[in-house]
Formats: structure tokens, sequence, C-alpha cells
């Protein structure tokens, strides 16, 4: 390992500490590997807009770790929107006997997650290059959930179908988005709100959890 790639890791390690989350060895090498083919196909391809590796581990990798405790009561996690596989991979790494679906319909984005999953081993990810309302999965989701997607009346539109009958929404967001809530909320309803404090992030993150107004979940 380069010095470089070991002071990430160091890096990726202590802000997994700070937000309480054990990584097993496994676990911790898994997610270097994986942010240094995110590093490496990102100079090739422009999957993300940061470039430097140490502002994609707070802002990328930690960001994502951040909603690990938060999805252990769904098996079944679509990551829509996924990106470079953000949250979607991070969260992959983490929870090994769930099953994970990465579905975005840019074509490098899906190319390098084809590779990452491949090179890291993870026989629970399933990627889709595809549209989210032009996908019908044979099994809906537990738990659907979408990190800078769209707003969150876009979200529950477009991935309504996706949502099996007791699944929830799970939105990653910035700031509380108070006026994207009252757009939905005849339709869906905030069952927990939590906010997150991502080392090495400057700012707000909160962490929503959406269902139906008629659900009693």
């Amino acid at each position: 390992m380069t010095q470089s790639a070991e002071a990430l890791q160091q890096q990726i390690a202590r802000g997994a500490a700070q937000l309480n989350i054990e990584l097993s060895a496994g676990q911790l090498q898994l997610l270097s590997d994986y942010l240094q083919l995110l590093i490496k196909w990102n100079k090739a391809y422009n999957l993300t807009a940061i470039r430097e590796p140490e502002r994609m581990v707070p802002l990328h990798l930690l960001d994502s770790l951040a909603v690990h405790p938060y999805v252990q009561e769904a098996q079944n996690i679509i990551d829509v929107g996924t990106g470079p596989g953000l949250p979607g991979m991070v969260l992959a790494i983490m929870n090994p006997h769930k099953t994970f679906t990465l579905l975005d319909s840019n074509g490098k984005k899906t190319r390098f997650l084809f590779q990452a999953r491949t090179a890291l081993g993870l026989d629970n990810v399933t990627i889709v290059n595809d549209r989210v309302e032009a996908y019908h999965p044979a099994n809906p989701f537990d738990m659907i959930v979408s990190r800078a997607f769209a707003s969150l009346a876009d979200m529950t539109h477009w991935c309504q179908h996706l949502r099996a009958p007791q699944g929830c929404f799970l939105a990653m967001k910035g700031q509380y988005p108070a006026d994207e809530i009252a757009a939905i909320e005849q339709h869906f309803r905030v069952a927990a709100s939590w906010p997150l404090q991502v080392p090495g992030v400057d700012a707000e993150r909160h962490l929503l959890q959406l269902l139906p107004v008629t659900s009693n979940a």
C-alpha cells in the first residue's frame, strides 16, 4: 500500500470511529479499495466533481457511512441515482448479508460500478443502468435510498412503483427540507428525521424516513 493510500485508509478509520461505527479489518480494506478505484476511474471518466482524495473521504465515504445504522431494519434495498455507488456501494460493503440494487442512468457510472463490484467481490450487489421510471423489478424493495437524487416530490413520485407495501423511503438531504416536506404532506409523512454529524463535513446533513400517510408502520 502506498503512503497516500495508507493515509486515506487511516482517515476512513478515524472518521468511522467518530461516527461510532465499528469497522472490521476486511470492511476497512474494502472501503479503502473502493476509494482507490474511484480515484483511478475519476481521472479518466469524471465520475465526481470532487477530485481530491482527502476530500472524497468525508464528502463521499463518511457521508455514506453515516447512513449505515439507519438501514438495519431493511433487507432488500435500492439506491436510486447511485452515481459512482454512493451510498449504495459503501452500505453493501458494510452489510454483506443484505441485498443492494444500485441504479443509475449514466452508463459511465454503471460501468465503473460493474468493475468495482467485480474487483471487490461484492456478491450482494446488482447494478442497473436504467432510468428509475423505466425499471420494474421482479420484487419491490423494503427501502429506497437516495442521496442528492431529486426533490422529495420527484423521488416519491418516480420511485413509488419500487416500494414494497411496508417499504419506506430514506432520503439524504443537506439542510432540513421543510418546503419539500410540505409539498408531499398529502401523500407522505416524515416517520423519522435524524440530523447527521459527518466528520470533516462543515455543512448540515439530515436523513429522512418517509412513509405513505396511510401507513401505520
